[in-house]
């Protein structure tokens, strides 16, 4: 079991037709850590993986290809291929009870509805890893989540996804090399523009 080992797991849905929609908030967050720092995903099983070294550590970034509802999978085998420690599972998702721009960082929790969330929680058997919420706001009507969530951000949220992807890559890196504290102190802010 390595100390120096951290598998970040971004949510979101394969195929091009899902890229760029509220829901791969996740992806797009390790799309852009993993471009940042040069490195280059490579399909494996159970998703595409990049690794980042930084200051004598190993980040894992996966994106999983099994589907949001079932993420746990890729995520237990993971975790079991890498031998975590405990606490070195870090998962990025989405968060529609956040406003765009929030990021929320907590070392445990609920699945707070999020079915990805869920179903890595069902999969692993404990509500006890690391996760970082990023508020995509909840602007739509009743019955409209799903159409929502699938949809792509408006043109201004655009905009500012590169400094909240920066932020959030930012947060992963203080977590690992300051403890989730310090990290969450540093990273659970309000967005700029609220």
């Amino acid at each position: 079991m390595s100390e120096k080992e951290y598998l970040v797991v971004g949510l979101g849905n394969i195929g091009p037709e899902y890229a760029r929609t509220r829901h791969n908030i996740g992806f797009m967050v390790l799309d852009a850590w993993a471009q940042a720092s040069n490195a280059v995903f490579k399909t494996c099983r159970y998703g595409d993986m990049a690794e980042i070294h930084i200051k004598g550590r190993i980040f894992y970034l996966l994106k999983p290809n099994t589907y949001m509802n079932l993420s746990g999978n890729a995520v237990r085998y993971w975790v079991d291929m890498l031998d975590l420690a405990p606490g070195h599972l870090m998962v990025v998702c989405d968060d529609i009870n956040l406003p765009f721009g929030t990021v929320r960082m907590r070392p445990k929790g609920s699945d707070g509805g999020h079915n990805g969330l869920g179903n890595i929680e069902e999969t692993l058997g404990t509500r006890d890893y690391a996760r970082i919420r990023i508020g995509i706001g909840n602007d739509f009507t009743h019955g409209g989540q799903i159409d929502f969530v699938l949809g792509e951000f408006g043109e201004e949220q655009q905009k500012e996804l590169e400094a909240i992807f920066e932020k959030v890559s930012g947060g992963i890196r203080d977590w690992a090399l300051a403890g989730i504290e310090k990290a969450m102190t540093a990273l659970n802010t309000k967005p700029q523009s609220a």
